[in-house]
């Protein structure tokens, strides 16, 4: 490819930017020409978007950067050019994440007779797939809403996204390990990084929160006992021991506890006038318990009481606890973006601000080791907005403020409790 002139590339940046020095690019770097200087348009949002206009038709990207408190203006060769996506495969993952939770929500609904052998009782909740459609519709519109949240003000912002990915996953306690949407090129700047970063928890809580509010409503207290919540609403678990099976059966490390988030424990209070799940007995402060009980999920309230979860509340439960998986402040996802947004490059330092707690938390619940190590081999890469320059403006800075509130309010340090 021959490359324009460099008295043309220099007119063209000059029309919004003072040049003070200029280095051409050369076979051992990644860039055309840098400039160092200072913009002369105020608004840096759109001198790039003028400058990025002009440079189209000679196919090179420029790139807005801040180094050592200097601006320059980077020009990079080539464009991105997003190849059209087979929405085949969306609709084949959606479909497959749908069959997927509806078993899930059968396994909480379902209240008829189940035959010893374990694959005899697959079989027989196969069959009356549809009674899992509560927590299926519920589950799914919560996550269709956040990941379409993203997408349509990716689309706003005319930066190119992808559809939804679903992803099933069979004979799991939700039925799926939630969806995401593929960003197939770079942002233009940090406000609009933001703006697509937070579009799917707010979405998505938007969503959860009524849903959470009428499982609630239809989800009665008693008493937590060392049996899976099942027996105490007709619910159909599968026991993979058939010796175990009859009308009142344990199977071993077979029982859910769900966690809590601070807005889970006020929705319980302010629907049901207590804290729920609540001790048998209270041994010395209310407060001290209730703090140990939120961090640790210990000591089991066994025998105590505990809001025995309709298959609606189970999936308001569940989009609020992946609100607060996708806030977490690191890498790709939301709460990563909202960091960048906030410390651009200096974002990476805090990066063990994050890890750190995730291990310490593993001696409690030991996935957030797994989550941990995906976010230190996966999740260190940012999403670099193409003009770096551009800062949020006082009302993001509100918004991205308003995420950290969500994010304290939905935190969910043990997300649940096998026993």
């Amino acid at each position: 490819m021959t490359l324009p002139a460099s008295e043309i590339l220099n007119s063209l940046v000059s029309r919004v930017f003072r040049i003070e020095d200029v280095t051409l690019g050369d076979p051992q770097r990644d860039f055309i020409v840098r400039y160092r200087g200072q913009l002369i348009i105020e608004d840096s949002a759109t001198a790039y978007d003028q400058l990025d206009q002009s440079l189209k038709p000679l196919n090179i990207t420029p790139l807005f950067r801040v180094e050592n408190g200097r601006q320059m203006v980077i020009l990079i060769s080539g464009m991105v050019k997003p190849k059209p996506a087979k929405v085949s495969i969306n609709i084949a993952l959606f479909i497959l994440t749908l069959l997927s939770v509806m078993f899930a929500g059968v396994m909480y609904s379902y209240r008829g007779p189940l035959p010893d052998d374990p694959l005899k009782q697959t079989w027989t909740l196969i069959l009356n797939l549809w009674q899992g459609w509560p927590f299926a519709v519920s589950l799914l519109s919560i996550l269709l809403a956040h990941e379409f949240g993203h997408y349509f003000v990716g689309r706003f912002h005319k930066t190119d996204v992808s559809l939804p990915y679903f992803i099933p996953f069979p004979f799991s306690f939700l039925g799926t390990m939630g969806a995401f949407i593929n960003m197939k090129e770079r942002p233009r700047n940090k406000r609009i990084l933001l703006d697509i970063g937070i579009a799917g928890p707010l979405a998505g809580l938007v969503v959860a929160i009524p849903v959470l509010i009428i499982g609630l409503n239809l989800s009665k207290p008693d008493t937590l006992l060392n049996t899976r919540y099942t027996h105490q609403s007709g619910q159909a678990f599968i026991c993979p021991d058939p010796t175990l099976v009859g009308d009142n059966y344990t199977c071993p490390d077979d029982n859910l506890l769900e966690g809590n988030s601070v807005l889970y424990l006020g929705l319980k209070y302010v629907l049901k006038g207590e804290l729920l799940p609540a001790p048998a007995n209270m041994n010395g402060s209310a407060v001290l318990y209730w703090l140990r009980f939120f961090f640790t999920g210990s000591p089991l309230p066994i025998g105590g009481r505990d809001i025995m979860l309709d298959p609606v509340a189970m999936a308001g439960w569940a989009g609020i606890l992946v609100t607060f998986l996708n806030l977490i402040p690191a890498g790709q996802l939301d709460g990563g973006h909202v960091l960048y947004s906030l410390f651009g490059r200096n974002a990476r330092k805090l990066l063990w601000f994050v890890l750190i707690p995730m291990l310490a938390l593993g001696f409690i619940w030991n996935g957030w080791w797994l989550w941990a190590g995906l976010i230190y081999f996966l999740g260190r890469a940012q999403a670099e907005p193409l003009d770096q320059i551009t800062p949020l403006n006082p009302g993001r800075k509100l918004l991205a403020g308003l995420v950290l509130v969500i994010f304290l309010l939905v935190l969910t340090p043990v997300p649940f409790i096998v026993f």
